[in-house]
């Protein structure tokens, strides 16, 4: 464990991400491309949705995004809020516009595809409703971070915040096994081979979902860095005034 600290060192942590972040780039890049390309060019249209199924591949992953992007925002506020360990707060800010972007694919995605399948462009089911207060909580996230001068004093107030959001995140992924009610399906990707999409989008699925998951974890892993120089800077001009 104390390794891990270790390599979460703000310097250390600038270092390491200085020489992974081009190859990991790389390989997002064409994770990412191959999943798409995979599927929408190379699978068939479905028997009862046609191409519109195809829109699957953005949204699908989107969503899983959007909840999972939540899911680390409270981890790394837990570490902050247990060892106010800097570079975890910045982590979780550095995540949250990458989270909201998610969660508005995954709404208008859904929206679009909600259309030709259960015509209309929206409904008040449980799990739209639970995404959607979930992306007002993205943007109470952010906005409390820009409220807040003192930056220890909004990773504290947006760390209690990421705790309360945090019950949206799991309405957001559960809603349809909470609530026998509402147009929204179940899982369309699971371990049980029953209630699984078939192989033909499965596999580029799964390429799909990669290639989100590589995508997030190379913009975050950039802009915390950016927010580390940001908290550096801040901290030089701070000192320039004091001594100036």
């Amino acid at each position: 464990m104390a390794s891990i600290w270790e390599w979460a060192n703000p310097r250390k942590f600038m270092a390491w991400t200085d020489r992974a972040l081009p190859v990991l780039a790389v390989i997002s890049a064409v994770v990412f491309a191959a999943g798409l390309i995979w599927g929408f060019f190379f699978t068939p249209d479905d028997y009862r949705q046609g191409a519109t199924v195809k829109i699957f591949y953005i949204h699908v992953p989107a969503a899983m995004m959007a909840i999972n992007i939540w899911a680390m925002m409270l981890v790394t506020s837990l570490i902050w809020i247990v060892r106010r360990h800097h570079v975890s707060a910045l982590a979780a800010k550095a995540a949250a516009p990458i989270g909201m972007i998610m969660t508005v694919i995954a709404l208008v995605t859904g929206a679009i595809w909600g259309k030709p399948m259960w015509g209309t462009y929206w409904e008040w089911d449980p799990r739209l409703t639970s995404f959607l207060i979930l992306l007002l909580f993205y943007f109470g996230y952010m906005a409390l971070w820009e409220a807040i001068d003192n930056p220890d004093t909004a990773a504290d107030l947006t760390s209690v915040l990421c705790l309360v959001g945090s019950v949206f995140a799991i309405l957001s992924r559960y809603a349809v096994l909470f609530w026998n009610q509402g147009l929204h399906q179940g899982a369309s990707l699971s371990l049980d081979a029953e209630t699984n999409v078939a192989d033909v989008y499965w596999y580029p699925a799964l390429v799909a979902i990669a290639g989100y998951v590589l995508l997030f974890i190379t913009l975050v892993l950039l802009r915390t860095r950016t927010e580390i120089r940001k908290r550096r800077l801040s901290a030089i001009e701070m000192r320039e005034r004091v001594h100036g």
